[in-house]
């Protein structure tokens, strides 16, 4: 596995979606590459700390256009 094929299954990874065999390649990468441990290691800090950010903390312009871009993302993936 190269690390952009990582990056692209680290939601599904934390979701527990890979299949037996994606998550046992991911796995193994991980082991084997220091950059893409941090990259996993920080993406858990992020969403630990954004969950928990109460509601109110983010305006409802700058959620629309945060769920926007994510669904954008979602799409061309």
């Amino acid at each position: 596995m190269k690390c952009d094929e990582f990056v692209d299954l680290v939601t599904a990874f934390l979701d527990g979606a890979l299949s037996a065999e994606e998550e046992t390649r991911f796995v193994e990468h991980l082991a084997l590459c220091d950059g893409c441990e941090t990259y996993l290691a920080q993406f858990r800090r992020t969403i630990a700390t954004l969950g928990e950010l109460p509601a109110e903390s983010i305006s409802g312009e700058a959620r629309s256009k945060l769920l926007t871009a994510f669904k954008d993302w979602q799409q061309q993936s």
